[in-house]
């Protein structure tokens, strides 16, 4: 197990520095940095001392070298649109970002375990296909749309939820139903699938010939053996959500990192876009990571293959 999970550690932080020089290579896609950063119409001069003030005339192996080595000393650099230092920026975003990215996995499994297993349990039947019918709808459907569709209804028709704003848990109502009902049909789909394989096997068989409930068998051997793939599932979805939330962030104003990289963005604030694309990137890792741990505890077959 110890040998697995060093393995694993040792890819994680391959994956890690790669995708850092990717995050700090996308300041120069869009051209030259000092030219964006000087705007429209200005002089030579000027582009060329920003250029220098912000090292852009060194080599770019050198400016990567530099930028990595002040990030593991947590130095994280200066905004160039809010005027401060990045880290208390992201430090205080954050939080946000993690809540909306929780509460729209609940969201999910709260919308796909039940409908995964009635389908299951009915399964070619109409039922089956009605379960089918709301995961395709689910990931047909646009995340901002449909959290259009959220505040018309919610908000400007019936005044139950506020549009915009991260005070309070009503808030976050709106935005963990927009992206969680995005991710759940994938986990409906893996449910699905786990409990139709699970429910054939000879234990179960067992376990109703020797006239155990119903529900005691369903919840308590068939989908406990079923849900050990959502674990990983579960971990990547997380991580796609805190990179999705950008859109949907920006909709409901949430003071999150998905409406910092927004605005970050608008302006032009490189330091800041760096910086979000690299944590994210790194957060999905270590929940990539977490989950692989998690499933090889769970089945030793993993490990040992």
């Amino acid at each position: 197990m110890l040998f697995y999970i060093a393995r694993r550690l040792a890819l994680a932080v391959l994956v890690a520095l790669t995708v850092s020089f990717v995050a700090y290579l996308l300041v120069f896609v869009s051209g030259d940095p000092a030219v964006a950063l000087a705007g429209e119409g200005a002089r030579a001069a000027d582009i060329a001392l920003i250029r220098h003030t912000y090292g852009f005339d060194r080599p770019i192996p050198v400016q990567y070298a530099d930028w990595l080595l002040n990030l593991l000393h947590g130095q994280l650099g200066t905004s160039v649109y809010f005027k401060t230092d990045v880290a208390p920026l992201i430090a205080d975003k954050l939080p946000t970002t993690l809540i909306l990215g929780a509460a729209s996995i609940g969201v999910a499994l709260l919308i796909s375990v039940p409908l995964g297993v009635l389908a299951a349990l009915h399964r070619h039947s109409w039922i089956d296909r009605l379960c089918l019918g709301v995961a395709v709808l689910g990931q047909a459907l646009p995340n901002f749309f449909f959290a259009l569709l959220l505040i018309m209804l919610f908000s400007i028709t019936w005044h139950l939820l506020p549009v915009s704003g991260s005070g309070t848990w009503q808030h976050f109502v709106m935005p963990a139903l927009a992206l969680g009902y995005y991710a759940a049909p994938a986990f409906m789909r893996l449910i699905r699938a786990g409990m139709i394989e699970v429910l054939d096997a000879d234990y179960i068989r067992t376990a109703r010939a020797k006239g155990l409930p119903a529900r005691t068998v369903i919840f308590k051997h068939a989908l406990r053996n079923a849900i050990v793939p959502v674990v990983a599932l579960s971990a990547v979805q997380l991580g796609f959500l805190l990179g999705g939330s950008v859109v949907v962030e920006a909709i409901f104003a949430l003071d999150g990192l998905g409406y910092l990289a927004y605005q970050s963005i608008s302006n032009k604030d490189f330091p800041v876009m760096q910086v979000i694309v690299l944590l994210l990137s790194v957060i999905y890792v270590a929940l990539t990571l977490a989950a692989d741990i998690a499933n090889a505890w769970l089945d030793p077959r993993i490990r040992v293959a």
